[in-house]
């Protein structure tokens, strides 16, 4: 991994047996994506693997080959290369050619609309994250992979959860943000996307926090921490457990917590912005 945040190594995140989830705290993005299944080809798994520990670039570079003439794949490996902006806030130069090169070999209007939700994404993480503001051009690409996608396409239920975003995070709209989150989870639910799942899980239940339903937010943290740790997706561990630890009850809240900092140094500290969002004490232990 050249430019970018160095993440545990495999080695390490093979010994860590706990709970494995991505999901940010609020007002942080989230980028899912879909864990292959166990009968994918061998090239699929061993993407999975590095992604999963947040080997973004050796992951996009075994897709390199292929997505020089093949748009899924292309872009594919751009999403990859997205995600690694979104845990390290660096790469941003990389992940703009990895979608320049993806929208370019877009041959229909599925890809072509796939293209414009991970461009939309993009410019709505360098937002988020400080980096620049760019949510007039999220806004616009969103709006454009709306206007391409059918709503039966497979990358619909994925810009669902997108459009959600931009509402809770960059225009504070709560009840479009839970509209686009609960279409986006009956999409994933109908497709079988079990990661997306886990990230409209997360979204809701922050939604529940926020208006202090505690019970439906625990629910909602404790789901979407389940399917992270079966799906073992490592390198989001850290913040599902201070996610969860914003609804639990005071007696569990410090060992979540713990556990995250703990995590969160065994993956060299990534995701970045994760360190804004636990206390001195346990970052430190």
């Amino acid at each position: 991994m050249a430019d970018t945040a160095m993440p545990g190594s495999a080695e390490a995140a093979d010994s860590v047996t706990s709970t494995q989830s991505a999901i940010p705290p609020p007002t942080r993005p989230a980028v899912p994506a879909a864990r292959p299944d166990a009968d994918d080809d061998p090239l699929d798994r061993a993407v999975w693997r590095l992604r999963s520990r947040g080997c973004w670039d050796d992951a996009a570079a075994l897709l390199e080959p292929h997505a020089a003439r093949h748009a899924p794949a292309a872009l594919r490996r751009a999403a990859l290369l997205v995600e690694r902006c979104m845990f390290t806030a660096t790469g941003w130069a990389a992940a703009e050619e990895a979608l320049r090169a993806a929208e370019a070999l877009a041959g229909d209007d599925d890809e072509r609309g796939d293209a414009a939700c991970e461009r939309g994404h993009l410019a709505y993480a360098a937002t988020v994250l400080g980096v620049r503001d760019r949510a007039d051009e999220a806004r616009s690409a969103l709006g454009r992979a709306a206007a391409l996608l059918d709503p039966a396409a497979a990358g619909r239920p994925l810009l669902d959860f997108r459009r959600g975003l931009m509402a809770e995070q960059l225009t504070d709209s709560p009840d479009a943000a839970r509209a686009a989150y609960r279409r986006a989870h009956a999409g994933a639910t109908a497709q079988g996307d079990i990661l997306l799942l886990s990230f409209t899980w997360r979204h809701l239940a922050g939604l529940a926090l926020r208006d202090g339903d505690l019970a439906e937010a625990r629910h909602g943290f404790a789901e979407s921490l389940r399917i992270r740790e079966d799906l073992g997706f490592l390198v989001g561990t850290a913040p599902a457990l201070a996610a969860l630890a914003e609804a639990a009850p005071e007696e569990d809240a410090p060992r979540l917590r713990a556990e995250a900092a703990r995590l969160f140094r065994l993956m060299g500290g990534v995701p970045t912005w994760l360190a804004d969002h636990l206390s001195p004490d346990t970052a430190a232990t």
